[in-house]
């Protein structure tokens, strides 16, 4: 998807040097259609420049940031040497996550969408997330829940859904943390498996999340949660380790959550 728009001035912008004379460099701008702008020799490299090529090449993909804009004049200027390292790979970064959000577009929606339909739903990504990418890496992860608040149709965003579930490498984290639970009572060994079943949610757990407890050694047990990130990880685990808790303790046991093993914490 290419902006049908002009860039703001302090953007950064990603581009492909098509013209170099002893003036500057012509750069042709890759998130927008048909712009093309001007870094002039002072604003490619800092300190002296004796030869502009000895600093970019013809063909070369550049991060650039936009310095002014002249719509009247169809002009847009821009420096390459204002743009840091880190600031460089992150918008490169930035911008082959939207190319790949581009080709998931035409998965869900043929290479037959028309540009109407396709500005359409990109906006609303756009406008909900921030970007195509993240919208579709939501979608991955939370499914049509993730898109509940756009003004997407059911059609649309069932595509989305399915397209992001085939096609995103969803980021995950692993936490891992430890209850003792403990139940003199008579039936005991039930309640411990009720605790244990209360733990893994008997069966409520959120599709994105995956829990799962084990027996180290009486009266431990392991609990290990998968998630999209830390703090949904986290929550889980603290979560799931009340639930055991509060199951034994109902029946005069008692119970207590720690993040390493008893053995390594004394």
């Amino acid at each position: 998807m290419k902006y049908s728009g002009w860039p703001d001035p302090g953007e950064l912008v990603v581009g492909r040097v098509d013209e170099i004379e002893d003036f500057g460099v012509f750069v042709d701008l890759q998130e927008y259609e048909d712009k093309r702008g001007l870094c002039h020799i002072s604003e490619v490299a800092s300190g002296w420049i004796k030869n502009v090529r000895d600093h970019v090449s013809e063909g070369q993909t550049v991060v650039a940031k936009v310095l002014d804009v002249d719509e009247d004049a169809q002009q847009i200027d821009l420096s390459i040497k204002d743009v840091n390292d880190h600031q460089r790979k992150d918008k490169i970064q930035e911008w082959k996550n939207e190319q790949k959000a581009d080709n998931w577009m035409l998965l869900a929606f043929g290479d037959d969408i028309d540009d109407e339909t396709y500005a359409a739903i990109a906006n609303e990504l756009l406008a909900a997330f921030g970007s195509m990418y993240e919208g579709f890496e939501e979608a991955a992860i939370h499914g049509e829940e993730a898109l509940d608040e756009t003004d997407l149709s059911d059609e649309e965003i069932e595509a989305i859904v399915e397209t992001a579930r085939e096609n995103v490498s969803v980021p995950y984290v692993n936490v891992t943390g430890y209850v003792t639970l403990e139940c003199p009572s008579g039936d005991g060994v039930d309640v411990i498996k009720e605790s244990l079943q209360a733990a893994e949610g008997n069966g409520e757990i959120p599709e994105e999340v995956d829990l799962e407890v084990t027996y180290v050694g009486s009266p431990e047990y392991r609990i290990q949660v998968q998630a999209p990130d830390y703090k949904t990880a986290e929550s889980h685990l603290e979560t799931s380790a009340e639930r055991a808790i509060a199951v034994v303790s109902d029946h005069g046991g008692s119970g207590e959550y720690h993040r390493d093993r008893r053995e390594d914490a004394e």
